[in-house]
């Protein structure tokens, strides 16, 4: 059995599992083998499947808020995480504690040892999540998809009773999910299983007409939602992009609760629910007299809800930007920086160095984000070490300041603001 005593060893026992045969390669094959090995334990649940392009996140932990606040023992796993592995396996939106992450870890994955069953990290612990909410005997479990939908490694749930959530669908992750938004909302409505009720905003007709077709073939009731004109006075705070998140899980679970004979959410639930901060996403941090905001915005669509609430929320405040993306093989960065750069008063560029999920992620280079910051005529500057970047952003003049364009650093951020 490995010895798992601290975080620091359950990342190193984890990096075992990165580039294992066929990683790169999007199957459910492994991923059935492994959760029949261990029983099949995602059929043992009440689940609450998320989907979409933005907002699945902020979606799947409202969802387990709500469903915390009307008094149920929730379940919650989500991906990427932002500070530490524990986000992964989640009760009540509390990530396990951390002795009792690690021994959990170390006895499944000593089980998966002894099968000839070879898993990705991400199918591991999304297994292992699975496994973790049936031990500890959840009401509900809200699942959030990793990558796409079809063919993620969530997506062995096969249950009638399931709830699938599909939120906005853009373009993302195209060099796998495809080039348009008809083939990308395919694999996003693949969660869909015969007898689902499926929650979801109308959106563009490609989208809206995928998502009814699948629910028609496999005779899923489909929820289509128009956001509320007025938002409800336990929103207010709430930012723009969240309210419309919020309103999407709040719908999906109080049909659940109504279902399940719980009554629906009353007003001082969705208060309280209301009032969880989701964590790297339009994260509000008060620090020395100055605002700062966190927020994993890698893509166009992503980037201008962000701004727009920003700008709902610190009308004609300058703000100062801090930069960093993945690299990936798309231009979604560049979209995002195209959004970003009218906005902003200043951006720094800066790059990072943090391993999660099949892989290890790389950044993208600071000079490379600097290029393409110069070839839009941004104000810029470059700084390569996020130590020194976070340095030089908290020193900026500007009132509010940004940490943006991927969620993996968040976390390393909010490492350095502690110390």
């Amino acid at each position: 059995m490995p010895v798992i005593r601290n975080f620091e060893d359950a990342r190193d026992e984890l990096k075992k599992f990165y580039n294992q045969p066929g990683s790169n390669t999007y199957t459910l094959d492994r991923m059935r083998q492994l959760v029949e090995y261990l029983g099949n334990p995602q059929e043992k649940l009440k689940i609450i499947h998320v989907a979409g392009t933005s907002g699945k996140s902020s979606t799947s932990y409202y969802a387990s808020a709500l469903l915390s606040a009307a008094g149920c023992k929730v379940g919650l796993t989500v991906s990427p995480h932002v500070v530490d592995i524990n986000e992964r396996v989640q009760i009540n939106n509390v990530p396990m504690p951390e002795n009792d992450f690690c021994e959990s870890l170390g006895t499944f994955i000593d089980k998966v040892n002894a099968s000839a069953i070879t898993p990705s990290y991400f199918e591991l612990m999304i297994a292992f999540a699975f496994t973790e909410f049936v031990r500890q005997n959840v009401d509900y479990a809200v699942i959030e998809v990793g990558l796409g939908g079809l063919i993620d490694g969530t997506n062995v749930i096969a249950r009638e009773d399931k709830i699938s959530i599909i939120t906005d669908i853009g373009y993302d992750h195209t060099n796998i999910l495809g080039n348009t938004l008809h083939e990308i909302a395919t694999q996003k409505a693949g969660i869909i299983m015969p007898g689902n009720h499926v929650f979801t905003y109308i959106q563009a007709t490609e989208i809206s007409d995928v998502i009814r077709a699948v629910c028609h073939q496999k005779t899923a009731q489909l929820h289509e939602l128009h956001a509320p004109e007025q938002i409800q006075p336990e929103l207010s705070e709430l930012p723009k992009f969240q309210q419309r998140n919020f309103y999407l899980a709040e719908q999906a679970v109080d049909f659940v609760l109504q279902r399940d004979g719980h009554g629906s959410l009353s007003n001082d639930q969705l208060a309280k629910a209301a009032k969880f901060q989701v964590p790297g996403r339009m994260q509000i941090i008060d620090y020395k007299g100055k605002t700062l905001v966190l927020d994993g915005a890698h893509n166009g669509q992503k980037m201008a809800a962000l701004i727009d609430s920003m700008q709902a929320k610190y009308p004609d405040k300058p703000v100062a930007a801090l930069v960093s993306f993945v690299q990936n093989r798309d231009e979604r960065w560049q979209h995002a920086l195209d959004e970003l750069k009218p906005y902003v008063t200043h951006i720094i560029a800066t790059s990072f160095d943090l391993g999660a999920d099949d892989m290890p992620k790389k950044s993208m280079p600071a000079d490379a984000i600097a290029a393409y910051l110069q070839n839009i005529g941004a104000n810029y500057e470059i700084e390569p070490r996020l130590s020194d970047a976070v340095k030089k952003l908290l020193n900026s003049p500007e009132p509010v300041l940004l940490v943006t364009g991927s969620l993996y650093p968040i976390g390393l951020v909010e490492h350095l603001l502690q110390n």
